[in-house]
Order: C-alpha cells, then structure tokens, then sequence
C-alpha cells in the first residue's frame, strides 16, 4: 500500500505541474491573442493588388514556351521558302525594327500583291482576342495558314512548303528532335505559332507601375494615365494590350469615313467577314503597346 500512495502523490505532482506551467504559457500569450496581427503582403501579392482595379493589366512574366519550338519558329519566321517565289518571309511585313509591323499603309506580298489593309504589329499578337483588323482570324494558327495561302501574302500552298522545307536537311533532322512525326504541316504552324506567341514585350516602365511601383512614371506621364482613364479612352483600349479585345465602330464620335470619301471594300470591316449590315464599319480595336513605333494609323 505505501508503493501505491507514493504512485498517486507522484502523478498529483504532475498533474500541477503541467496545470501551473499550462497557465504560465496562457499568460504570456494572451496579449498577442489580444493584439491584432500586421497585415503581412508578399511582393508577389502586392503586385496582383495594384493591378487588380485597374483597367489596363500588365503584360505576365511567365514564359513557360518550349525554346526549342521557339527557336525552330524565329527559323521559320524569317524563311523566305515559305513564299511562292521564295523572296518573302514573315519578316517582311513584321520587321522587329519597326515595331513588328512594316510602316506601310499597304504591305506587299508575292507577286507585287497589295494587301486591303495595313500590317498589324506581332509584338503581343497572342493577347488579342481576334487576329487581323476584321476579326477574320480567331487564333494564331488560323491567321497563319490563312497568310501563308493567300495570294496577296505569301502565296503558298501547304503541300509545296513541305516539299521544299524537306530539301533543305536541317529542317528534317530538327522537327524529328522536337516531334515524334517530324516534318509535318500541323508542326509547322506549331512551332511558328510558338515563336509568335515568344514575342511578348513585357516589364515596360508602365506594366512597372501597373504593378505598383509607382515611380515608374513621371508624374505627367501619371497625369496622362489619369487623363487617359477619365476621358474615357479606356472604354476601348483597355485589358493587356491597351486595346485588341473587342470590336468598335470606326469613327464613334463622327461619320469618319463620309467625311474621307473614297469608300473602299475593306472600309466596311467586320462586314466582310459576317456579312451583317449591323457590322458595317466595325473594326477590332488596335492595342496602343509600342504604338510609336508602328504607324502610319488610321
């Protein structure tokens, strides 16, 4: 019996032990309970905020393209085989010293062929919602395969560009490193699609202050933002490229095209791509990303 009164004074001493030292730590910790936490914001996170309300977003970092696809496409892109009378490339109406466009009310294709429109920048093409100035093109590849055939443009036919792509030993032997069914068409588009899509101009002084550095931008270039914003401009050149994420009627404060004159087939725009009278002098809204570099407008 003693052996068992000594067991429970022994495990009565634990037991106030940890009652005692449960209350010392309650103590201390209760006025940090009370104390309300600091507001703790990643970069990362304050970035995504600054950005959040406002009606232009900022070009993503994030490169996650496959650079070998990449640079099989800038190949590719600068290909003059591509053309019907292999004296054309892509970099012919998309010149990266002017501004991925070529500065030409009109471009030339093969041929002496004139194209109805001017030559949009690539530079972030893949964050328009539409491709060309009519919506024609829903995708990059879409809008590839219709340049690459028109007779106006590059004037090629799919089955031609294999044949001549497949003289050439290089191309084989690369498109057999980066796809199991080698030199296709699909593969092709693909890998200039994927270069297309590489040719993002992010990190300028305004995706900076987009997302939250606010010294960035001088103050009158802050000035002009919030002029920008309050005139409303941003009602039609907004989202990540300034503009190219939907359709507007061409002249909205006037009748543009009555006061020019000279009414042209491609002056009715989306109209000759839906045929709606509705959508008679609808155009895809241009983006203003690097618009210095890239006239003439209008």
């Amino acid at each position: 019996m003693p052996f068992l009164s000594e067991n429970r004074n022994l495990l009565r001493w634990f037991y106030y032990s940890f009652l005692i030292l449960l209350a010392i730590l309650f103590a201390n910790l209760w006025p940090q309970i009370q104390r309300p936490q600091p507001l703790i914001l990643s970069i990362q996170a304050f970035q995504k905020v600054a950005s959040v309300n406002e009606p232009i977003q900022p070009i993503p970092l994030e490169n996650t393209l496959d650079p070998n696809k990449v640079l099989l496409g800038e190949k590719l892109f600068a290909e003059v085989r591509l053309s019907e009378d292999n004296r054309i490339s892509c970099l012919a109406c998309h010149a990266f010293n002017k501004g991925a466009a070529d500065r030409r009310s009109h471009s030339v294709g093969v041929r002496g062929g004139v194209s109805e429109v001017n030559t949009p920048t690539m530079f972030n093409a893949r964050h328009n919602f539409r491709l060309n100035w009519n919506g024609k093109f829903e995708n990059l590849t879409d809008h590839l395969d219709g340049l690459l055939t028109n007779p106006k443009g590059m004037g090629m036919k799919w089955e031609v560009l294999i044949q001549k792509l497949r003289q050439v030993p290089d191309y084989p032997r690369v498109f057999s490193q980066i796809y199991l069914d080698g030199l296709t068409v699909t593969n092709i588009k693909d890998a200039i699609v994927v270069y297309e899509e590489s040719l993002d101009t992010p990190n300028s002084r305004f995706d900076q202050f987009l997302r939250g550095n606010k010294q960035a931008l001088t103050s009158t270039e802050q000035e002009g933002y919030r002029f920008f914003k309050d005139y409303g401009c941003v009602s039609c050149h907004q989202g990540i490229n300034v503009g190219g994420n939907l359709f507007q009627r061409f002249g909205v404060m006037g009748d543009y095209f009555r006061d020019r004159g000279n009414l042209t087939p491609a002056d009715l725009g989306r109209f000759n791509v839906t045929q709606d009278p509705a959508d008679r002098f609808i155009f895809r809204v241009p983006s203003l990303r690097n618009v210095a570099l890239t006239p003439p407008y209008f």
